[in-house]
């Protein structure tokens, strides 16, 4: 059994907590929002008054925070001061590659080992514990983390370096924003060519457009029965953290002088859905960036927060009879 301290109770830190301690090993949460607090001491885990005592008495400290200056903060401020010598930070959040290279640098300083270990997977993945870790750091410290990575995630990859880790998910999240896009514009045009929903997902999920997008987190109700199109479209990954996750690779984009059109497009649609979020809109249309009809507007982003511009009528089940390739 494993002392854990895990910080960061939200939509996806959770249900990783949940995990591990179904696992056996012994967990203590804290989060600064009093509703994730709650669902937290409803579900079984022993709350801390604050973060230093958290981690007073941990042996890993996991952290799953919103960006990386709140990661930084926290460091600074309490953890690396209030835990114990040689304490192993497992650092889950998705931030810029060189706050996780920061980060790493502070926790050594402070005399503990650090691996950046971001996830992919979304809420469905780290309730059911079959997240994708992307991590990086020492190999000994990714080997110490390794049996409770298994516990949360079905697929573990050790990336490089301090830093790697999230250079992979930032790659990572760029291709889903992207392919997110591609998805719901298609089943838009799909409907409005006539074609069903089932229909359209038969062809596309066993042809050469099949992807995560697509077969997981499918933008209308039928097709995939645990995509949010199914549970009438309840968030659980908001569109400010997509267009945060964006801003990431944006700014990765930038600092390697690197010509990625798609990359630089989608942040700015997802962008724009964000900032509608914010004020309360539904779309993207008030935004100077581009001006989508409303009626159009989840064209550009599938499955953030909204529904996605099709219709929420079920198709009626159909026979398939061969795959496409």
């Amino acid at each position: 059994m494993t002392r854990i301290a895990f910080l960061g109770l939200g939509h996806m830190g959770l249900p990783m907590a949940v995990n591990l301690v179904e696992a056996g090993h012994e967990v203590h949460g804290f989060d600064l929002v009093p509703a994730a607090v709650d669902a937290a001491r409803t579900a079984g885990i022993p709350v801390a008054a604050s973060g230093a005592d958290a981690v007073a008495d941990a042996d890993v400290v996991i952290t799953m925070f919103p960006a990386g200056k709140h990661v930084i903060a926290a460091y600074q401020d309490e953890l690396l001061a209030a835990a114990r010598p040689g304490t192993l930070f497992i650092e889950s959040s998705t931030i810029a590659v060189d706050e996780a290279r920061s980060a790493h640098q502070l926790a050594v300083d402070a005399g503990h080992r650090n691996i950046d270990a971001p996830v992919s997977g979304g809420v469905v993945g780290a309730e059911a514990g079959t997240l994708a870790f992307m991590v990086g750091g020492a190999e000994d410290d990714f080997a110490a983390a390794l049996p409770l990575l298994e516990v949360m995630g079905k697929r573990i990859v050790h990336c490089g370096g301090p830093g790697l880790g999230q250079a992979a998910k930032v790659c990572n999240n760029m291709i889903l924003g992207i392919s997110q896009i591609a998805v719901a514009e298609a089943f838009v045009l799909a409907e409005r060519l006539g074609l069903e929903h089932q229909a359209m997902y038969d062809v596309v999920s066993q042809a050469s457009g099949q992807c995560w997008a697509l077969t997981t987190n499918c933008p209308v109700p039928g097709p995939v029965p645990a995509s949010p199109a199914n549970r009438d479209y309840q968030p659980g990954f908001a569109g400010a953290l997509m267009a945060k996750d964006l801003g990431l690779a944006l700014q990765a984009i930038e600092q390697t002088s690197t010509d990625a059109r798609m990359g630089r497009l989608a942040q700015e649609l997802y962008a724009a859905f964000a900032d509608g979020e914010e004020r309360g809109a539904t779309s993207p249309a008030s935004s100077p960036t581009s001006a989508p009809a409303p009626s159009d507007k989840p064209v550009y982003l599938a499955l953030v927060h909204g529904f996605c511009g099709v219709s929420r009528a079920r198709a009626p089940n159909r026979r398939v009879v061969g795959v496409a390739r």
